[in-house]
């Protein structure tokens, strides 16, 4: 009896899997050139990302250039070179520059994109919003090396705000040798340079918005403000919360080449990070690879931890998440 009740179950489920398997391979042949296009992609992300991880053993060894990462020879220290940073002097100054560059930074910068998204979004000349959003993306695509070239000339002791300091009988002032300057040029100017480009993706997820549910919402009465209020934030929310996921994820990944062509001998105290510590101990010098590895690979624990905490958070309190 249970053999051929068992029969007719075994049956069903081989004509259910059937469909689904020749159904996927009709899916694969149909999206094969699509496939076939991120094959490269996934090739430079393999190269480039996935194949040196294994270079992260270096921070657990004993390591000097020239050395063999795996080998008979390797010499293991555990987690010595982590340590050494956190009884380093340098540990609490590093990590308050570099948390408090990337926390203002992420105050002033991640907002304003949204702002700008719907404020274009909002202008009724679709030309002058096009116009607009090609002026806010044009400084996304200026090397590091001008921008920082473009604050010297406006910032430099002899720099436009300087002269015109001068010819009002002011004083001239460097501020770049400024601690308290650092800061403001270094977040300011980088809000600047990408908010045009972080703003693109928030338009796009405005233009899918349904035209019905603003007509609706005019019939009701519903002024601008608040059809942004009620219609396009409730529509770009999923995109806001995965965005805010990937940038408290990438929190404390500060890059150095900003930092340190803006950093001088008057403003190091503030100006000196994780990135441009990690660089300067590692290839600089007498290069200690493994320790700046191990300084690096903190950091990288540490946005893990940020982008876990972001998620998990995200995914109780609405339904979007990365995972």
């Amino acid at each position: 009896m249970q053999s051929a009740s068992k029969a007719p179950a075994a049956a069903a489920r081989q004509k259910k899997q059937k469909p689904d398997l020749s159904k996927r391979l009709r899916d694969f042949k149909e999206n094969s050139p699509y496939l076939i296009m991120i094959i490269p992609a996934i090739l430079v992300v393999f190269l480039f990302n996935y194949l040196p991880i294994y270079g992260v053993l270096i921070a657990f060894q004993d390591f000097m250039p020239g050395d063999p990462i795996l080998s008979s020879e390797t010499i293991w220290v555990g987690f010595q070179n982590f340590s050494r940073f956190f009884n380093d002097v340098q540990f609490w100054p590093l990590m308050k520059n570099t948390f408090l560059l990337c926390i203002i930074g992420f105050i002033i910068g991640f907002p304003l994109p949204i702002l700008v998204s719907l404020a274009l979004n909002a202008l009724k000349h679709k030309k002058a919003g096009k116009v607009f959003q090609t002026i806010y993306t044009a400084p996304h695509f200026i090397s590091l090396v001008v921008l920082v070239g473009m604050l010297q000339l406006f910032f430099g002791r002899y720099g436009l705000v300087n002269n015109l300091a001068a010819s009002l009988g002011g004083e001239r002032i460097s501020y770049f040798l400024e601690s308290s300057a650092f800061r403001p040029m270094y977040i300011l100017s980088s809000n600047w340079q990408d908010f045009g480009w972080s703003a693109v993706i928030y338009i796009a997820a405005l233009s899918n918005v349904d035209p019905v549910q603003h007509e609706a919402a005019m019939i009701d009465g519903a002024t601008r403000f608040q059809r942004v209020l009620h219609v396009d934030i409730p529509a770009i929310m999923p995109m806001i919360s995965v965005m805010l996921i990937m940038s408290i994820g990438g929190l404390m990944g500060v890059g150095y080449e900003k930092a340190l062509l803006m950093q001088t001998d008057g403003n190091l105290a503030v100006s000196e990070l994780i990135a441009t510590y990690v660089y300067k101990r590692g290839l600089t010098g007498v290069p200690d690879q493994a320790y700046a590895t191990a300084i690096g690979l903190f950091n990288s624990v540490i946005n893990v931890v940020l982008l876990i905490i972001a998620n998990t958070t995200s995914k109780r309190f609405s339904e979007n998440s990365l995972w």
